[in-house]
């Protein structure tokens, strides 16, 4: 062990992860360009990991005590989970957007260009975020019908995404934020924005639902406040980083952001829609069916943040390494993150066959809720090990600046095949239809995936 004291703070760290800690490490180029690459993806990926699987657990949460009211507020949290995907996909799309190239501006030793984009991208963030709250109040009634309530559904619906609109400036503001300080190699920074907010989140949710009998608006609030909180911290640790410049162009920074950020934006726009199309074919079979693929997806949503965690992780080093011009170390932290991911998802996917009611049963204790969504998801879980290479494909596409095939990626699973599955499986087969679309949309996405990927490095040789 090392202990070292610096500026007041005592350190205590194994040396295999003093990068997680900044005022311990080597340069964030040295590191990133030249240490084993197994070392180098597993300590960027540790507090990835942690903030993505904190992020699913306090939005989780909303569900798992918002369920111990009924299965109506159950189904009214998972359709507006639909308007805090779009929030999610803008601040994606600015971190994502500024976060390659400030990552590959910082490989190629020109710091002073990563700083004005990080500013700018921050800017165009909150603007994007006030507007979409001024448009969600103008139009929260129909917006309330429009993803997909019920009669029943509709007043929880109501309650709960007017606090969701509120935060949605602290949605994105914090999520651009999070992702730049991911891409310029400081995740241990990103992750105590993530935490500081979950930890409040997953705190108040009881308190005010339950102490305080505020029902699903207490979860609205809990949600609000909490992404504040995370905001504030972040913001408050980007100042202090002095990393942020103003000037240049602001055209040609725009520009950039749309070329790196719009695989990010498709990916969760089209998720978004799917999502949508979702909760209205659901809605046809009842608010069981709704409530039940609710969990469903949040849960797979849980699942898959361990291995997009891991795909973050492996992001700023795909960028510093792809500005540095070492390609092959690219591929080789490409394989490496593909392996660990697909052994994880294996795991996953054994253990939600194996205890399948029991994890519906945490949600919702509710016959016709577990029944419906112990099916969906064995069938969910079939295709969890495909995944992987699913998910680094499109993030090391969208990394090193391939912009159609990070596109196509981003929209084969949610989007391309999803879509009009969701249209016509149902439709033909009924509930069994609906409860098998995202399982057949994920095996042509998975065959796409190694088409594209096969083209891309037949053209590289």
């Amino acid at each position: 062990m090392i202990i070292q004291k610096k500026r007041n703070l005592t350190l205590c760290i194994s040396p295999d992860f003093l990068y997680l800690c900044p005022l311990m490490r080597r340069s964030n180029y040295d590191f990133l360009t030249t240490a084993p690459v197994p070392k180098v993806i597993g300590t960027l990926a540790v507090p990835t990991i942690i903030s993505m699987m904190v992020t699913s657990i306090y939005s989780l949460a909303d569900t798992y005590f918002v369920s111990q009211l009924n299965t109506q507020a159950t189904a009214a949290v998972g359709i507006v989970f639909t308007v805090m995907s779009i929030f999610q996909a803008m601040g994606y799309f600015y971190g994502t957007g500024s976060g390659n190239y400030i990552a590959m501006s910082l490989g190629a030793k020109n710091a002073s260009e990563a700083s004005r984009m990080g500013f700018l991208s921050f800017v165009y963030a909150i603007i994007t975020g006030v507007v979409l709250t001024v448009v969600g109040f103008l139009i929260l009634p129909n917006l309330a019908r429009w993803l997909g309530s019920t009669e029943t559904i509709y007043p929880y619906t109501l309650e709960y995404l007017s606090f969701i609109l509120l935060a949605c400036p602290f949605v994105i503001g914090s999520l651009t934020l999070n992702l730049q300080l991911r891409f310029r190699g400081d995740p241990f920074y990103s992750m105590l924005g993530i935490l500081s907010g979950a930890i409040l989140n997953i705190s108040l949710d009881p308190l005010f639902i339950f102490y305080l009998d505020m029902g699903i608006s207490g979860a609205g609030l809990a949600t609000l406040i909490s992404q504040a909180v995370s905001f504030s911290v972040l913001l408050t640790i980007t100042l202090r980083m002095k990393s942020w410049q103003i000037g240049g162009k602001n055209k040609d920074y725009i520009a950039l952001i749309v070329k790196g950020g719009t695989p990010s934006i498709t990916r969760q726009g089209l998720g978004t829609l799917a999502t949508l199309f979702l909760n209205l074919t659901a809605a046809g079979f009842g608010d069981a069916a709704v409530a039940a693929m609710s969990i469903v997806t949040r849960i797979t949503f849980l699942v898959y943040s361990i291995v997009i965690g891991l795909g973050h992780g492996f992001q700023p080093f795909c960028g510093y390494c792809y500005g540095a011009k070492l390609y092959d170390r690219v591929i080789k932290g490409f394989w490496y993150s593909v392996r660990v991911g697909t052994i994880f998802l294996t795991v996953v996917a054994i253990l939600c066959f194996v205890f399948t009611a029991e994890i519906i049963s945490l949600f919702r204790d509710d016959p016709a809720v577990i029944s419906i969504g112990g099916q969906a998801l064995r069938w969910q879980a079939i295709t969890y090990p495909l995944g992987a290479i699913m998910m680094l494909s499109n993030t090391m596409m969208q990394t090193i600046n391939r912009p159609i095939e990070a596109n196509i990626l981003a929209a084969a699973r949610r989007g391309l095949f999803f879509i009009p599955f969701i249209l016509v499986l149902p439709t033909f087969f009924g509930l069994f239809g609906l409860i098998v679309t995202q399982a057949c949309a994920d095996v042509c996405a998975f065959v796409m995936t190694i088409v594209i990927m096969s083209y891309y490095r037949n053209s590289k040789k």
